[in-house]
């Protein structure tokens, strides 16, 4: 990487470690709703000013959940551009999209429904085919989208698990070394929930333009560290390094409990609490 964007200290070692990430502290996840929904109306203006199409990959679980349901609400239905917005998924469960497990569904049901966004601008994972078949659905329609070897998403929202995981990418899991592929077939065995999964592969999100990691609440602070710390690229989400792109982490203050002693290191920018 051409810059190093953030740095932590690892309070084991005493050492540094130097990410090329910008890190975002918000008080609460309250906060991080609001930061990140203006972010990604910043971008979205952006992206509509310069390339006429705003695309973002979006992710399940409730920390999107929660800027989705912002994004539906003034100011932000307003400001956006629905008409030139493309929506696709980081990952999808293989369950039909009237599913409670579908993440299509949390961002139709807290976005889609409420926004002027046309059908044909949502490009969701068709995930009642099965894993394979879907899989390969996907991989075309994001090949037909881009029409480019990597799909350079304006931005791809991801979340953490407290196992190092994003999207469906987990730990020892083959797909990780996928060079090919778009997107694949997933298995997850992850909260004794094992679930046929599709996700997006490294070489799909680390072309994007800006990834932002949204992570919110005290049971992550463990892993936040880790993963901050993860030079090698160990855990799935340490894997994600965009190759020309940005990378974000907004974090709330209890997910960064583990960091806050021990923060500023970086360049002045890298590293930003937001009261």
């Amino acid at each position: 990487m051409a810059n190093d964007r953030c740095g932590v200290l690892d309070p084991q070692h005493g050492t540094r470690t130097v990410m090329d990430a910008e890190l975002v502290i918000v008080p609460d996840a309250d906060a991080l709703a609001r930061e990140s929904a203006q972010r990604l109306a910043d971008l979205a203006r952006e992206a509509v000013e310069s390339r006429g199409r705003f695309s973002v990959a979006l992710s399940g679980g409730s920390t999107p959940g929660a800027l989705y349901r912002l994004l539906a609400e003034e100011p932000y239905r307003s400001q956006i551009l629905w008409k030139q917005v493309h929506l696709f998924w980081a990952d999808e469960r293989c369950v039909p999209p009237d599913d409670p497990g579908s993440n299509y569904r949390l961002a139709y049901e807290a976005l889609i429904a409420g926004v002027p966004v046309p059908q044909e601008n949502v490009h969701r994972v068709l995930g009642e085919l099965g894993p394979k078949a879907a899989a390969r659905a996907y991989d075309r329609e994001l090949r037909r989208f881009f029409g480019e070897m990597r799909p350079s998403f304006d931005l791809v929202l991801l979340g953490l698990g407290s196992d190092g995981h994003t999207a469906s990418l987990f730990p020892d899991s083959e797909v990780l070394e996928e060079t090919e592929r778009l997107a694949v077939a997933a298995t997850a065995f992850y909260d004794s929930r094992p679930a046929e999964r599709v996700t997006l592969t490294l070489p799909a999100l680390n072309a994007a333009r800006q990834i932002l990691f949204l992570v919110s609440g005290i049971e992550k602070a463990g892993i936040v560290q880790t993963v901050l710390a993860d030079m090698q690229g160990c855990l799935p989400a340490g894997r994600i390094r965009p190759v020309a792109g940005q990378l974000t982490w907004l974090i709330d203050a209890a997910a960064a409990t583990h960091l806050l002693g021990v923060l500023p290191l970086g360049p002045p920018a890298a590293v930003q609490k937001r009261m």
